[in-house]
Formats: C-alpha cells, structure tokens, sequence
C-alpha cells in the first residue's frame, strides 16, 4: 500500500481538489475568506477551462441561475458553497481558472483551483504580494473552509468498473481506512497552512443518486454494495476529526453529515416538497440516470420539485437544504457545532 507524497497527489487530483475564496462579511463575523476545497459538489466554473468531459458550460445547466446562463456549476442554479457565501455576506464567486480573477479580485472573490494543495501556497504568495505577509497570515488564519471529501474515491474510483484496481487492491473496510489515513495527512496539511476553521463534509447517500439506480438497481432501491461504503466512511472520517481536534486542542475541525441531510430527502421527499427523489430532472434512460445532462436530454419543467439535477448532483433546493442544516442542524448533522454557532463564537474573538 502506498503512501507519501505521490499519494496525496493522486488522492487530491482524484477529488478534483479545487480552492475557492471569498473576502465576507455578515452580522455574526466581519470580513473573512472563504475557501473551498472538493469535487464537482463545489466547483464553480473551473471546469470550463479545462480539458474534460466533466462540464457544466452549456444549456440547460444554470436554468435557474441568476444570470439564467450556465457558469460551469453541476447544478440548475446555486450549489453549497453559493448558499454559505450568501449567508457570509459574499459576492457571487469566480473560479480561479477565470482570467477574470485577477488583481484586487483574490480579495474580493473567490480563488479556485484543482490538483494539490501546494497550490494553496501559490495562493498565499500571490495574496502576499497584494497585502503583504502578516494580512495574508491573518485572513488564512480567520478564514472558514469547506472541504468536500470521498464521494469521488469510491463512485469514480473504487466501484468506476467491476473489479476495478483498487477493488482488487483493498477489500471495502480496509480502503476505507486506507482513505480515511490520507485524508488525516490532507487535514492536517491544511492546518499547517494557516487553517483554524474547516467544515469536513463526507460522502452523500452515494448509492440512491440517480445515476446508480440507473445502473445498480432493477427494483429502484439505492445500491445496497455503494451504500455500505457510505455507512463505513462517513462515522470513520467523524472519529478522526474528533482525534485531529483533541490533537491540536481546539475545534478546528467541524464535521458535516451530508449523508443524513440528503438521506432525509432521499428516504421521505414529499415531506420536503419533492415529488421525486429517484428520477433526475435532467437526463437520460431509467431514472434520467444516464449519460451527460445536455440540451438533448429529458428536462423536468419545475426544477424545485427534484431532488436531484442531474445523475449525480442535487438540485438548487436541494442544495439549499443541505446548507440550512450545515448552518442550522443540530449534532446529528453537525458535530460538535453547526455553521451559525461557529460564526457566532468567532464573531466574539
């Protein structure tokens, strides 16, 4: 089993690690960046200027945006980190691929971008040169970040085929702690670069998204193999974070069970206003679970009664219910505190 630096490399460009920041401000906490590191969940836009099939640039993605454009986010309108900027106080962000993103705009948006975390680094020194050392130590420091990880490792990666390589390579617990090990070193990379306040989201109820009942499931039940993956990892990422933060003294790290806030929906969607949390809105084959969400595809006519989007990501509404319980919920969502306490607690330091 390898481990160390080529690893690492492997996990984050696997995850698709992206970087967002945002300079906020909101009545709980004056100004402060926002920075986000995960997978398609949270890009918004970097996709576009890259060379990939994964891409979110083109009709009917961003139906429901604001500009009713598409902005490369996997999604009909917000996604997750939209909704938090919103509660920061935060203008609507640029991904940091965007030639737009440039000069005074580091501060004032948002910096995105995929492959390690030296890149974070590159960030800072480039933040430095506007602010100089000890402002940019300060904003990483009083920064809040959202790191989406692990959906990416099992759906695209372990179950991607039949005995794939790393199925072969792991049985399913032993990868989980395998994965579990790496994001620990990641975790703790980011506290080495000024991180105080991370918010660690895990997987979703990866095997009831569209796309696997698609291809898993003959009688429409989520995938019984995908879901026991996310059973495994998701309280296994919770314990290290508890460890990390008896590590290091403090509550550094806050845990997000996105499992439970989508399986809330998933398992009951009329008592959210969905009627549907199997059938995607957008796409194609049982399920609209299949292929790409193109301007060819199936299209639902009121997106806020979808659960899902597309074959893999939630709708806007959806995505809006998931912040609410980050901002909101109570420790079965978030431990040991949600969004609005920290945002509180740091508003008085």
């Amino acid at each position: 089993m390898a481990a160390g630096s080529a690893t690492m490399a492997a996990i984050s460009i696997l995850i698709g690690l992206v970087v967002a920041m945002a300079i906020a401000s909101a009545p709980l906490a004056e100004a402060r960046a926002f920075f986000v590191f995960g997978d398609s969940l949270v890009d918004n836009g970097n996709n576009n200027y890259l060379v990939t099939t994964a891409r979110a640039d083109s009709p009917p993605y961003g139906i429901d945006f604001p500009t009713r454009r598409p902005t490369g986010r996997f999604s009909n309108g917000l996604n997750i980190p939209d909704f938090i900027s919103q509660n920061l106080g935060s203008e609507s962000t640029l991904p940091y691929l965007s030639p737009e993103l440039s000069g005074q705009r580091l501060l004032l948006n948002i910096i995105r971008m995929y492959k390690q975390l030296e890149y974070f680094e590159q960030y800072q020194r480039r933040v430095t040169a506007l602010i100089g050392a000890q402002n940019t130590q300060q904003l990483v420091n009083e920064a809040l970040i959202l790191i989406t990880v692990g959906g990416n490792d099992f759906v695209n990666n372990y179950y991607l085929v039949p005995f794939s390589a790393r199925s072969r390579q792991f049985r399913l617990p032993d990868y989980v702690r395998y994965l579990i090990s790496e994001y620990r070193k990641l975790l703790m990379r980011l506290y080495d670069l000024g991180a105080r306040r991370v918010l660690v989201t895990g997987t979703g109820p990866m095997g009831c998204v569209p796309a696997e009942l698609a291809q898993r499931s003959p009688d429409g039940q989520c995938s019984a193999e995908i879901q026991r993956a996310a059973a495994l990892y998701n309280p296994q990422l919770t314990q290290m974070i508890g460890e990390l933060n008896n590590q290091y003294g403090a509550d550094i790290f806050i845990a997000a069970n996105t499992r439970q806030m989508a399986t809330d929906f998933v398992r009951n969607p009329q008592a959210y206003g969905f009627i549907t949390s199997k059938i995607a809105c957008c796409g194609q084959g049982p399920y609209n679970g299949l292929g790409l969400c193109t301007v060819a595809s199936n299209l639902c006519p009121n997106r806020d009664v979808y659960a899902f989007w597309d074959p893999f990501h939630p709708s806007e509404r959806a995505n809006g219910i998931i912040t609410q319980q980050i901002l909101t919920g109570d420790t079965t969502y978030m431990y040991p505190m949600n969004l609005s306490t920290i945002l509180a607690l740091d508003s008085r330091t």
